[in-house]
């Protein structure tokens, strides 16, 4: 599309017609444009519906390049998290015993594990999605968007390996399957709650660059407040502190998946409001985090 400097110059260099006519109704006249405004809600969900191909397979390619140095290569994507459940079974587990009450605290604490590393790598991805992809934004036109979304559905496609080598932990206990079904609803909203929050922290992150190094923080913090390694109804907390651990997104997703795997517990792990609350988080993240992603659109790869 032409813009208006292509057009204005010519213009007043002939004197010619639109000798006096301001920028603006230059624009008008001819039709233009700002190059790289920000476009209406409508068209940028137009073209990040168009660009879907593009996210899952730029997704793909880097989830591939991820592991292409190490030797063991893809296996990383399950050891990460299974080493990850043995450090805390060691310290939690067999040191501190925070599992004596809880029933199956093995596939109880891998389950916590896997479901919170999926919301951290997301966020973490996320928060560095625009700043460490300045080359790309700054060389191609597309709906910023696309980079926080495709760094979500890594770290999706990463769970899902992952979940293979989970079932089979939950399959050990010789566990009922009937709510297995709800695996997958619950991933989606995680996934549109995890989405909804790296384009947050994207457009953040992009503007204040030490935003990525205060994450790690913050999710230290976040992961101990979500009942991780240890049943929130087992601990010695006034009321108000267990509602609010209780309606804590991650802690909402863990729980369900709890649920979903580990039937026989249920009663224990599942507060009869958690699906409203899955709900809410996702459609606010999800929705709020894409208009405040959008929000600032025209600004990404600038300054």
């Amino acid at each position: 599309m032409s813009t208006v400097s292509e057009h204005i110059r010519p213009a007043a260099v002939a004197g010619g017609p639109d000798q006096g006519l301001s920028p603006a109704q230059l624009a008008a006249k001819y039709g233009l444009s700002v190059s790289g405004a920000r476009p209406s809600l409508p068209a940028y969900v137009r073209q990040l519906w168009s660009r879907r191909h593009f996210i899952v397979a730029y997704a793909t390619a880097r989830l591939t390049a991820m592991y292409t140095k190490a030797k063991l290569g893809q296996l990383w994507q399950v050891m990460t998290p299974l080493l990850n459940c043995a450090v805390y079974y060691l310290i939690f587990g067999i040191l501190l015993k925070t599992g004596r009450n809880t029933p199956h605290f093995v596939q109880f604490l891998c389950i916590g594990v896997f479901i919170f590393t999926f919301t951290q790598n997301a966020v973490m991805a996320g928060t560095r999605s625009i700043a460490d992809n300045l080359g790309l934004v700054r060389a191609l036109h597309f709906p910023r968007a696309c980079l926080p979304i495709s760094f979500t559905i890594i770290q999706l496609q990463q769970l899902l390996f992952s979940m293979i080598v989970l079932l089979g932990i939950v399959l050990f206990a010789n566990l009922p399957m009937v709510s297995w079904a709800l695996v997958l609803p619950i991933l989606v909203l995680q996934f549109v709650f995890n989405a909804g929050l790296a384009m947050v922290l994207a457009r953040v992150g992009a503007k204040v660059t030490d935003t990525a190094q205060l994450m790690p923080f913050v999710m230290r913090t976040w992961m101990y407040a979500s009942g991780v390694m240890f049943n929130v109804q087992n601990i010695d907390v006034p009321e108000w502190a267990k509602t609010l651990l209780d309606v804590n997104p991650i802690a909402v997703y863990i729980d369900l998946m709890r649920f979903a795997l580990l039937d026989s517990v249920k009663s224990d792990v599942l507060p009869p409001h958690v699906w409203a609350w899955a709900v809410g988080w996702a459609l606010l993240a999800g929705i709020g985090g894409f208009l405040y992603f959008w929000k600032a659109e025209e600004e990404y790869g600038r300054g």
